[in-house]
């Protein structure tokens, strides 16, 4: 079970990229008060948790309703994690909106914490690594994005602007190259 975790882990925590989010959620929290962002924060992880919980869940029960394989998702799945990967090397400057009272639940909890990279990824792992590893390790990464974001000074301080957009861009590469392995699984099993 732990080194399904740790295995599940691993491309949750690439498709969470909380490290390249951390540059927005300064960007968006500058000049609030500690308590104001510590509230963004806790509100960010709830709404990814909901998202992410209800996706693993249903997410199963509707592909069975929409006659949709976990093949047709592979496929799916990797193509769309591919073009947010590409779009984030090319584009890394996401779209910034001014705060307000639902800055937690949105951009931050979805779909920059929770968006379609994690969904395709969780549901994807489901069936290799099994449901308790995947929602554990979906928690253990929404709960390291809510570490990472009430650290946020002294994280930007250590590693800088810079440090975050090149760990940002190694976590699109990364993203990519597990969204080409998705659509070649995908293919494989219709190949069998």
């Amino acid at each position: 079970m732990i080194k399904n975790i740790l295995l599940s882990f691993i491309p949750i925590f690439v498709a969470v990229d909380a490290i390249g989010v951390l540059p927005i959620f300064v960007s968006l929290t500058e000049g609030l008060e500690s308590k104001t962002k510590t509230r963004i924060i806790v509100q960010s992880m709830l709404t990814a948790s909901a998202l992410a919980i209800g996706f693993i869940l249903l997410g199963k029960g509707v592909f069975r309703v929409l006659g949709i394989t976990i093949g047709d998702f592979m496929i799916a799945g990797g193509a769309i994690l591919f073009c947010l990967a590409i779009s984030d090397v090319l584009n890394p400057i996401k779209e910034r909106r001014r705060p307000d009272a639902n800055l937690g639940a949105v951009p931050l909890g979805t779909p920059l914490i929770v968006g379609p990279a994690v969904l395709t990824t969780s549901m994807v792992i489901i069936s290799e690594y099994g449901f308790w590893p995947t929602v554990i390790s979906v928690l253990l990464n929404i709960a390291l994005a809510g570490l990472i974001f009430a650290s946020s000074g002294s994280f930007m301080r250590v590693i800088g602007e810079a440090g975050t957009k090149a760990l940002s861009k190694i976590a699109s590469l990364l993203l990519a190259a597990i969204a080409v392995m998705l659509i070649r699984k995908g293919l494989s099993g219709f190949l069998q």
